[in-house]
């Protein structure tokens, strides 16, 4: 049975009792979550080193890391790389995007590398062997080379699946009705829109639904049914098209957990500040609390080479309105492939949001790593505030580049430090009037 079937049996299983231990709350919380699908746990059966990710209502915001070849940079040592820093500062799950080189090389030796959640798009991979094995079009792909993309991930151990079942033709026309400035930016969408209308058939994802359930229910696999609608830009956020995919989205979410399989719901990408909070509330209340997965979301378009600081400003609002998983961003966003130090950045600018976020949704444990660095500050105690800091090495780099004082404050302050300052005042204070020298003012 899957992990759905289980919880809604009332069975507690290892995996939602490992889950339980990473999150600090009890079993029967997961189980919960699980049975009423406001939580899911990213874990396919064949994963064998892969550690079981929850994500949901309740419990601390995740971050993804996008990692993957392209047709211009195809070194899969790179991609590695890429997989090991995600991890080392604190990504909880990574997705294989990869498009050229060795793709099924990277995928299986990204999920050999760690034990991190893994996740893919495997549609990129029916594209990929249709062109290189069958030497076809992609818009020549049949419905079987389709699913075969996706068995074949499934039973490389790949956890969570994004497939773009909302992108149907009534949607398209939507679109087209209503107006876009940039049309469809997601990749897997462009694909099935241009197999649709080079086929004039319906998508074979939406259409043969029931064969996806099937096959992910087999592989306990999670489905993460993706916003080809995204908004690509400000101006095309909240709009009929992004909007009626949602609600097909909220449909299918029904259907599969009817059948015992787990989902989540991807989000969009570009959306202005004062949409974020509706977006969120929408997802949650037409997709019955289905754990949300958003790109970013972006606040601003015209900050190419800063993607990562726009994408964690956006982040940190839609996890404080109850978003579940953040997606990074990186520097090179719209710009080229991110490289390792592309990733580092991303990695851990989303990561302060997802922080940011949990602070003020109250998840247990965060507001007191924040009042521990305080507690260290106050005493000047470097060696305490690099262990709490979410990037130590950069932390300590820092403070080791100024020309460390022999007061022990930052060269900011340096005698004139307030912690210091304060320290004598309340000394002083405690030991009544007259007490001690004239300190720094006298």
């Amino acid at each position: 049975m899957t992990q759905l079937e289980y919880a809604r049996r009332g069975v507690v299983t290892e995996k939602m009792q490992i889950a339980a231990n990473a999150e600090q709350v009890s079993p029967e919380l997961i189980r919960e979550g699980i049975a009423a699908g406001t939580i899911v746990i990213c874990h396919n059966v064949k994963h064998a080193n892969g550690t079981p990710l929850p994500v949901g209502t309740g419990l601390r915001t995740k971050i993804n890391a996008n990692i993957g070849s392209s047709s211009d940079d195809t070194d899969m040592q790179k991609e590695l790389e890429k997989a090991r820093v995600a991890v080392k500062y604190g990504a909880d799950a990574i997705m294989d995007l990869s498009t050229g080189g060795p793709v099924d090389e990277i995928r299986r030796a990204v999920i050999a590398e760690t034990s991190a959640c893994i996740g893919s798009v495997p549609l990129y991979q029916a594209a990929l062997d249709a062109v290189r094995v069958k030497k076809k079009a992609i818009v020549d792909m049949t419905v079987d080379d389709i699913f075969a993309g996706i068995i074949k991930h499934a039973e490389d151990g790949v956890d969570f699946i994004t497939v773009h079942c909302g992108v149907t033709r009534s949607t398209v026309e939507r679109m087209k009705n209503e107006g876009r400035l940039m049309d469809v930016v997601s990749r897997g969408g462009a694909f099935t829109i241009e197999w649709m209308a080079y086929n004039n058939k319906e998508n074979p994802l939406y259409e043969h639904f029931d064969k996806l359930l099937e096959i992910t229910k087999e592989y306990d696999m999670t489905l993460s049914l993706g916003d080809g609608f995204r908004p690509g830009c400000l101006a095309d956020a909240t709009d009929r098209a992004q909007i009626h995919e949602l609600i097909l989205l909220g449909e299918l979410t029904q259907r599969a957990q009817s059948a015992g399989v787990q989902v989540m719901i991807e989000g969009p990408g570009h959306v202005p500040l004062n949409q974020i909070q509706a977006n969120i509330l929408l997802q949650k209340r037409l997709c019955h609390g289905a754990p949300f997965y958003v790109l970013g979301p972006l606040v601003t378009d015209i900050a190419p080479g800063y993607d990562h600081i726009t994408c964690a400003i956006g982040g940190a609002i839609a996890a404080a309105a109850g978003a579940d998983f953040l997606c990074y961003v990186t520097p090179s966003e719209h710009l080229r492939l991110p490289d390792v130090q592309d990733v580092r950045d991303g990695v851990i600018a989303s990561r302060i949001a997802a922080h940011a976020a949990d602070i003020a949704k109250g998840v247990k444990g965060a507001m007191e790593k924040d009042i521990a660095m305080a507690k260290c500050r106050k005493k000047l105690d470097w060696e305490g505030q690099f262990a709490l800091a979410m990037d130590p090495e950069r932390a300590r780099s820092l403070r080791e580049s100024s020309g460390v004082a022999d007061h022990g404050a930052c060269t900011m302050c340096g005698e004139f430090c307030a912690y210091k300052v304060m320290d004598d005042a309340m000394a002083r204070d405690n030991q009544g009037p007259g007490a001690g020298d004239r300190g720094l003012v006298g």
